[in-house]
């Protein structure tokens, strides 16, 4: 029975594995062979690392694409630091104070898993013209609506991680030793929840990297709408392209596996 539920097991891990990996092969396979001579080049690898000078020397056909990647890397700052700054004060603020609201900030935060992105688009426009007049039409304000689209994940990240400490103890105890409410969040809440920041975090990169219909819609110049411009030209950098936007995804899981070991580690030395 045994030996049947391993082989089982083996059998689930290699169907799942060549589910993820064929793709990914072949995108490989795609960006170091040239379609029209089948001759072997890293070409559209080096063009990837040199995309900056490419877009300069030809802005009409990579433009787009060198401003939208430059766009997509100062959204995930802007999305990580408003998502953190939002969501563990008001979690923590939940948990301490007003418990009876949790079903409802519960409720609010995964709403938007229910919405299609069509229809948040929809709804999103008159505000986001009201955003054009009043700020800029710069892609950088779709950090906002990035928020909305990562608040479900990054809200159980974050509940899974205050869930596992016991922050009302935490908290008493450093109140009693004076501790203001900033230096508790700083130095105490945070600590005891890095991983469960980290994973937010990372959630938060992985999907404002993806997010391709929200930009497309309004209008706006994100890493994914320049990848869709640059197909319709030289579709071996655009696949190139793609799959070190997914392997700098799994760089950044692994780093964030890092941080949970440590995270581990440093706890159980403690114990």
């Amino acid at each position: 029975m045994r030996r049947k539920q391993t082989t089982i097991r083996w059998i689930v891990i290699a169907v799942i594995m060549a589910f993820f990996l064929i793709p990914l092969l072949s995108m490989l396979y795609f960006s170091l062979r040239f379609p029209l001579s089948g001759k072997w080049t890293g070409q559209a690898w080096s063009n990837v690392i040199h995309i900056g000078s490419i877009a300069a020397a030809d802005p009409a056909d990579y433009g787009q694409l060198w401003t939208g990647l430059k766009n997509s890397a100062v959204l995930v700052v802007l999305t990580v630091v408003i998502m953190v700054v939002l969501l563990v004060p008001t979690m923590t603020w939940v948990r301490l104070r007003v418990k009876w609201l949790s079903r409802t900030v519960e409720f609010i935060c995964l709403l938007p898993l229910t919405i299609p992105a069509i229809v948040l688009v929809v709804g999103l426009g008159p505000v986001y013209r009201i955003v054009s007049n009043v700020l800029s039409t710069n892609t950088i304000w779709l950090c906002f609506v990035y928020v909305v689209l990562v608040l479900p994940f990054a809200y159980r990240a974050l509940d899974a991680g205050l869930a596992a400490i016991d922050l009302t103890t935490l908290s008493e105890a450093a109140r009693s030793l004076g501790a203001r409410w900033f230096r508790i969040m700083w130095q105490i809440v945070l600590p005891n929840i890095r991983s469960a920041v980290v994973s937010a975090c990372f959630i938060s990169v992985a999907l404002v990297l993806g997010e391709f219909t929200i930009a497309q819609l309004l209008a706006r110049d994100n890493l994914q709408t320049g990848i869709f411009l640059v197909s319709q030209s030289d579709g071996q950098l655009a696949v190139t392209m793609s799959l070190a936007a997914l392997i700098l995804a799994f760089v950044l899981l692994m780093v964030l596996s890092l941080f949970s070991g440590d995270g581990r580690r440093t706890k159980g030395a403690s114990a």
